[in-house]
């Protein structure tokens, strides 16, 4: 018996790169779902909403989105790092489902009292942590369980990029107090997906530094994990690399898997496909990573990539009663990690 009925009636707040790229085409792909109020500010984003959605109601402000709570079943938050949590427990406090983008929360403290109140309410809460449905982390994966690999000794991850000179964005006024920087927005991508193939960690190593003239937060960060399983992450996070690195490079007691580029998702997103195309996620024959010892290499197929499955999973939970597609106690647990390097300990 269904926990509540289809479609399940979503609104998304914040309609930049996260809600609009991320969120919005998924729910509008998925039939268990109806993509009905959009929420944000801007004139522009406000006209770009209604052409992409125009059977969504578009709304200006949060206060407008919570005085219409009893015809919703779910809120996707999709707005600033600082506003995560008073959103996310105000949409508890609504009695609705909730999706938070990543990063969960500023402080473990606030991602702590959503954790208890979810559980108190007995509530949908999630984080969208996409990463985990990136085609080479499910290649790797898939590597590493059925024992290619042999044991993983070590485990390099990056998201490198060259901009000196970034358009304007809430980001660059953002320091870490507010969660700003790439240690909070792309760290939660490379430390989930670190601790969810390799599990807690024991030790931790840090570099954090500002380049930019004038930079408010952190752009040139490496960081070093010691897992408890003996298993050793070394994670990259640069805007302002002349030149890249492999995104993944690991090495294992049998074998290496190693691959450049970024998954094509979020590229095919921005250049406005959907998430129903029949090679959407389908990564190019040349973009394959490579498998063996020097010597002895081969392209290994990447498999596709599939950011659909969140919300498949969330439907499942919503619906189904079904576990949520990521555990808001993993995300926690990767906030504590950026607060503990932030303060040095």
């Amino acid at each position: 018996m269904a926990l509540h009925s289809t479609p399940i009636r979503t609104a998304v707040i914040g309609f930049g790169l996260s809600g609009r790229t991320f969120h919005s085409p998924f729910i509008a792909a998925n039939p268990e779902y109806s993509l009905d109020v959009i929420v944000t500010g801007n004139p522009e984003r406000q006209a770009d909403a209604r052409r992409l959605h125009p059977k969504a109601r578009v709304l200006a402000s949060t206060g407008e989105l919570f005085q219409q709570a009893g015809d919703l079943d779910l809120v996707v938050i999709g707005s600033p790092p600082a506003s995560h949590a008073d959103l996310a427990d105000a949409t508890l406090e609504a009695g609705l489902a909730v999706v938070v983008d990543k990063p969960f929360t500023v402080t473990s403290d606030e991602g702590r009292a959503l954790v208890e109140k979810a559980d108190r309410l007995g509530a949908t809460l999630t984080v969208f942590q996409n990463r985990r449905w990136d085609g080479d982390f499910l290649t790797l994966r898939g590597l590493i369980d059925d024992g290619t690999l042999g044991d993983v000794r070590r485990f390099e991850s990056r998201f490198e990029f060259w901009k000196p000179a970034p358009r304007p964005s809430w980001k660059l006024g953002a320091s870490p107090r507010d969660g700003g920087g790439l240690l909070y927005d792309l760290g939660p991508h490379l430390m989930d997906q670190a601790l969810t193939l390799f599990g807690p960690v024991s030790d931790v190593y840090s570099e954090t530094l500002t380049r930019r003239a004038g930079g408010l937060a952190d752009d040139d960060v490496f960081v070093a994990l010691t897992h408890e399983s003996g298993v050793i992450s070394h994670l990259w996070m640069n805007g302002l690399a002349a030149q890249k690195s492999p995104r993944l490079h690991v090495l294992g007691s049998e074998s290496a898997y190693t691959v450049w580029g970024l998954d094509s998702q979020e590229a095919a997103l921005k250049k406005g496909a959907s998430p129903a195309d029949l090679d959407f996620g389908v990564a190019d024959e040349a973009d394959w990573g490579l498998l063996g010892i020097d010597g002895d290499l081969r392209a290994y197929p990447t498999e596709r990539g599939r950011y659909d499955l969140f919300y498949a999973g969330l439907a499942d939970a919503i619906l189904r009663g079904a576990p949520v597609p990521v555990d808001p106690r993993d995300a926690l647990r990767v906030i504590e990690l950026i607060e503990r390097i932030h303060s040095g300990r």
